[in-house]
């Protein structure tokens, strides 16, 4: 990524529209595979042929609420103020990605709601860029660890989540049940904050 072209900032009530409208489709030559026993689980790529197309249903929730920058919510279980920033990267043609994160001070957490880069910036480290924007602001909230939710199908944000430093903490095989993306697996992922 050349920092000349792509800028970051903190997001603005005007970048709505432009967070909602960016594409986080993606496509794959390769799912991660869950194997589920009796003593744990086993995760591993396997490819796909013909490489797989996913465009994510809109969210119902309102996320897009914490787009001004910081605001509190409620706590997990402690009922301690939740922050969450969103951050955008900005390209000369306009929003080309952002990175929504909320920190829970129960348990020092710092979660990645949201991430995402315009298809014609993937791949130059604009990703990375807003990920290292949200470890920061793990650090600024003295979180101990920064921790996503990922589907298993979207092997291109897996690959780059192990390049940055996460590793697989855990899955839920029954999250997607009842949603477009049934039949998914929720991966969990963590990195320590350093």
């Amino acid at each position: 990524m050349e920092r000349t072209t792509v800028a970051l900032r903190p997001a603005r009530p005007e970048d709505r529209e432009a967070i909602a409208a960016l594409d986080g489709s993606f496509t794959t030559d390769a799912v991660y595979e869950v194997t589920v026993s009796e003593h744990g689980f086993e995760i591993r790529p396997v490819p796909v042929d013909p490489p797989l197309h996913k465009v994510f249903p809109d969210d119902d929730d309102d996320d897009d609420d914490d787009v001004d920058g910081e605001a509190g919510g409620a706590g997990e279980d402690e009922g301690e103020p939740e922050l969450t920033r969103t951050t955008v990267a900005v390209a000369p043609d306009g929003l080309c990605g952002f990175v929504t994160a909320s920190f829970a001070p129960w348990n020092a957490r710092l979660t990645i709601r949201d991430i995402e880069v315009a298809p014609a910036w993937r791949g130059k480290g604009v990703g990375r860029a807003l990920m290292r924007h949200a470890v920061d602001f793990a650090r600024e909230c003295g979180a101990v660890h920064v921790w996503l939710e990922v589907s298993n199908v979207n092997a291109p944000a897996i690959r780059a989540y192990l390049r940055m430093g996460f590793v697989f903490c855990g899955l839920d095989t029954s999250l997607y049940d009842g949603t477009p993306s049934a039949g998914e697996q929720a991966l969990f992922m963590v990195r320590p904050v350093r």
